[in-house]
C-alpha cells in the first residue's frame, strides 16, 4: 500500500467535500484521476471520505456488522430489469439482514428507487424511521440523495465531464449503514482487483465484486462473470459459470425491463414465484452469490437452493408485503 498517497488523496478529497477548492480545480483534479487510473488507494481514500461525509444510521456495532448490501455501479447500460433490488428483497426473505443502498435513475429507465415506489414502497423516511424499518423488517432502502448531502455541489461538476469519474464507482462503496458485507457490480471488469483491495483497506469483512464479460454489473445469465472475493483477509479471483452451478445460459435480451411501473410487476412476478425462464434465473444466481458473502450457504448451488425455497414457500412474497406495510406505517 501506497500510504502517503493514500493520506494525499484523503486530504484532497476532504477540500472537495467541505467545497474548499474552487469548482475548476476539482473538475481538473477528477479529470487527472481518471486519465492516470484511479488506484485502489485513491478509491479507498476518496469513498472513506465520501462516507463521512454522508448522514448515517445510527446503529449498534453488532448490527452494523451483521449487515448485507448488494448493489451496482450502474453504467452498464443494459435496460435490464431492477435486478440487484430484487435480490435485496429476496436475500432478506432468505434471513439475511439487508441494508440497501440505492437512488433513482440515471442510466436506466428505472432505478432501484423508483422501482420501490411503484411498488408502494415508502422511501420518504427520516433517520429513525429508516432504523426502526431495518429493526422490524431486516430490510431497509436508504435512498442516496437523502444521504450524501455533500454531493450537492460536486454534481454539476462531474455533469461538466463528458467522461466518467470517480463517483460513477463509489456509490456501493460509501453505505451509509457502514455495511461490512456487500455483493458489488461493476461496469468494467479492470476495477475489479482495485475495488476490492479498497474494501479490504477500509475494513470490509466478506464482499465479491462481479463484472460480467457480457458487460453487466450484476453476475451474468447470458455469459460468464469474473469475480473477486475477500474473505478472511485474503483476495481471490474467480470465474462464475451459470452452467457449472445447474443453470442454463439466457439471451441478454430475457432480462430487460421497462419503466418503473412494468419492473415492479417483474420484480412481484418473481416474488410470487410466477416467474421462470431468464429473470428468475438471474435472480437466483445472484441472490446465491451474496448467500455466500453472507455466509449463510457454503456455495452458490446452495444458495441457489434456498434461493429457490424462499420464493416457493411463500416468504419471498410475504417479505415484499412486510417492506410494504411496514415502511408505510410511519
Amino acid at each position: 500500500m501506497n500510504e502517503v498517497l493514500y493520506r494525499k488523496t484523503i486530504n484532497d478529497f476532504e477540500n472537495i467535500f467541505t467545497n474548499s477548492w474552487q469548482a475548476e480545480q476539482t473538475r481538473q483534479y477528477l479529470i487527472k484521476l481518471y486519465q492516470d487510473g484511479e488506484t485502489f488507494e485513491q478509491i479507498a481514500a476518496a469513498s472513506k471520505v465520501m462516507s463521512e461525509h454522508s448522514l448515517k444510521l445510527p446503529i449498534a456495532r453488532e448490527l452494523q456488522n451483521s449487515l448485507l448490501d448488494n448493489c451496482g455501479t450502474g453504467g452498464d447500460r443494459s435496460d435490464s430489469f431492477n435486478i440487484s433490488t430484487t435480490v435485496s428483497i429476496l436475500l432478506s426473505a432468505c434471513g439475511c439482514k439487508v441494508a440497501k443502498h440505492g437512488n433513482k435513475s440515471i442510466t436506466s429507465q428505472s432505478g432501484s428507487a423508483n422501482m420501490l415506489e411503484a411498488l408502494g414502497v415508502n422511501l420518504d423516511l427520516d433517520i429513525s424511521s429508516q432504523v426502526d424499518m431495518l429493526l422490524h423488517t431486516n430490510f431497509v432502502f436508504m435512498f442516496a440523495i437523502y444521504h450524501h448531502k455533500a454531493m450537492k455541489h460536486i454534481m454539476p461538476i462531474r455533469q461538466s465531464i463528458n467522461h466518467r469519474t470517480i463517483f460513477n464507482i463509489l456509490g456501493p462503496l460509501t453505505n451509509p449503514a457502514c455495511v461490512k458485507k456487500q455483493l458489488i457490480g461493476v461496469f468494467d471488469k479492470t476495477f475489479l482487483s482495485n475495488i476490492t483491495k479498497a474494501l479490504k483497506l477500509n475494513q470490509s469483512t466478506s464482499a465479491i465484486v462481479v463484472s460480467s464479460k457480457d458487460g453487466l454489473d450484476e453476475v451474468s445469465i447470458s455469459d460468464i462473470t469474473y469475480a473477486c472475493s475477500l474473505r478472511n483477509g485474503d483476495i481471490n479471483s474467480f470465474v462464475i459459470n451459470p452452467e457449472k452451478v445447474g443453470l442454463k445460459f439466457w439471451a441478454k435480451n430475457d432480462i430487460k425491463g421497462g419503466n418503473p411501473k412494468e419492473n415492479a410487476k417483474i420484480t412481484k412476478d418473481i416474488l410470487q414465484g410466477k416467474t421462470t425462464g431468464a429473470k428468475l434465473d438471474i435472480v437466483l444466481l445472484n441472490c446465491a452469490v451474496a448467500l455466500v458473502v453472507d455466509a449463510k450457504v457454503d456455495n452458490i448451488n446452495d444458495g441457489i437452493e434456498l434461493s429457490k425455497t424462499s420464493i416457493y414457500d411463500g416468504n419471498a412474497s410475504k417479505k415484499l408485503e412486510q417492506i410494504i406495510d411496514v415502511s408505510n406505517s410511519f
